[in-house]
């Protein structure tokens, strides 16, 4: 059985003045061996961005990479013609495929963004690039493990293309939830905001935790207004 935490303060950092971002693996200029990604799982940075900046028009390829906002609103615009808002509780899924160019920037002039920034291979090289976004409200999350992104998209999650679950929840303290495992899959919880414990770790905001070899991942808030993300991987 193995449950091994990731803790906040151990993971990478970088602080650029309008941009503040922690790194559960590595990223850029931040390169640990032992942190590389987690199966298809290549980044989760929990990023902070000061009221109307942002990230210029870049590029990518051959990755699923998702937006989940935790306070604020951050404003999306890329080359295949999609403009959106982002605020807790939508989920942003970019499939980049072939390549795509986009932007990301704080929609307040006034207020901070704190959002996550995930990043999954997907299952083939060369896909269209497509984007989408869907809405998930606070009662679908609360108390219980909520799919938002899949492979499938069923149950009015987002498509993904690799053979991943992804589930949200939102918890008070002493509020309880189990995922099962089928055999060859492990999971990772990142810990968005409150406390939790994993598999009988304790954990808080920022900390993430590696799953494998295990049949169920047991999770228990230890805080109030507590939110995670599970995700389900080959």
């Amino acid at each position: 059985m193995s449950t091994i935490p990731r803790p906040a303060l151990s993971r990478g950092h970088a602080d650029h003045g309008w941009l503040n971002s922690f790194h559960s693996f590595s990223f850029a200029g931040y390169h640990d061996p032992a942190h590389m990604g987690f199966g298809p799982l290549r980044v989760i940075n929990e990023d902070r961005v000061q009221p109307g900046a942002g990230f210029g028009e870049h590029g990518h390829r051959d990755m699923e990479i998702l937006s989940y906002v935790i306070e604020g609103a951050l404003e999306h615009k890329d080359s295949i013609g999609t403009g959106s808002v982002i605020r807790p509780g939508d989920v942003q899924i970019m499939s980049a495929g072939t390549g795509i160019r986009h932007s990301e920037f704080n929609h307040s002039k006034v207020d901070p963004v704190h959002f996550l920034q995930i990043w999954i291979i997907p299952d083939r090289p060369n896909i269209l690039p497509r984007y989408d976004q869907q809405t998930f409200v606070e009662a679908e999350k609360l108390g219980r493990l909520r799919l938002i992104a899949s492979k499938t998209g069923r149950d009015g999650s987002v498509l993904l293309h690799q053979d991943a679950d992804i589930f949200a929840a939102l918890l008070n303290s002493g509020d309880g939830v189990e995922h099962r495992l089928n055999p060859g899959r492990k999971a990772w919880v990142q810990l968005v905001r409150g406390g939790a414990a994993i598999n009988g770790f304790a954990g808080e905001a920022g900390d993430g935790f590696a799953i494998e070899t295990e049949a169920v991942v047991s999770i228990t808030a230890t805080e109030a207004n507590t939110e995670i993300l599970l995700f389900d991987l080959p």
